[in-house]
């Protein structure tokens, strides 16, 4: 019986981090597998690249829905119909209500392009180059209900260059996105990090590795 964590993968768009993740899973050694792809908009470009690599996709549009909860409980039945454990926003632009967040707590993981807890939110990148920092980057962390706040898994640096631009720099810090974030969902898969009183604890690969789950949190 295979122990690898069952990944649930939430979209908006292309899904380049989602295609990053697939292809870490892969890998034999790899402590998860990709069980299913979500996708919040119907033209969202990563539904057809997830279909060739021979992924589970749904589809659920957040229009169809009277309200965001209505919508949250088509979505977290849709995990647990692909009987996941753990949650990868990858480009997944809605927010989620406190209800949803609280039923996925230290389960849900997100990637930022900044290296929070600097500049959250949008454009990372024009407002790194129009405050003059030298270091950018990204970051992976456990999702809350405060945008861009989490216990932080893993960050990954980034140098900026003289004369980039916001488009230049993007291109860099997406390449390193596609690095990290296959190597923070390993480290939580595995057991390698787990949250306690909201601070990340890293366990000795030598360690027996901690169990990941409570029960009360497979409801």
């Amino acid at each position: 019986m295979s122990m690898k964590k069952r990944v649930g993968i939430l979209i908006s768009g292309r899904g380049s981090n989602m295609v990053s993740l697939i292809e870490a899973a892969r890998a034999p050694e790899y402590p998860a597998e990709i069980a299913v792809v979500i996708s919040n908009r119907p033209s969202a470009g990563g539904i057809a690249l997830a279909q060739q690599a021979g992924i589970a996709t749904v589809v659920i549009d957040h229009k169809d829905f009277a309200t965001r909860m209505a919508f949250e409980a088509k979505l977290h039945q849709a995990l647990l119909d692909a009987k996941v454990d753990l949650i990868c926003n990858a480009g997944f632009m809605r927010m989620l209500t406190g209800g949803f967040v609280d039923r996925w707590k230290n389960r849900q993981l997100n990637i930022h392009p900044s290296l929070l807890p600097s500049f959250p939110g949008l454009d990372t990148h024009e407002r790194a180059l129009r405050d003059g920092v030298r270091i950018h980057g990204c970051t992976v962390h456990f999702v809350r209900l405060e945008m861009d706040t989490g216990p932080i898994i893993a960050q990954a640096a980034v140098a900026v260059l003289a004369g980039d631009t916001p488009e230049s720099l993007a291109q860099r810090v997406l390449a390193a996105e596609h690095k990290l974030y296959p190597h923070a969902l390993s480290l939580v898969a595995s057991g390698a990090v787990t949250v306690e009183d909201e601070e990340v604890t890293r366990h000795h690969p030598d360690d027996p590795p901690p169990p990941l789950f409570s029960p009360a949190l497979r409801r």
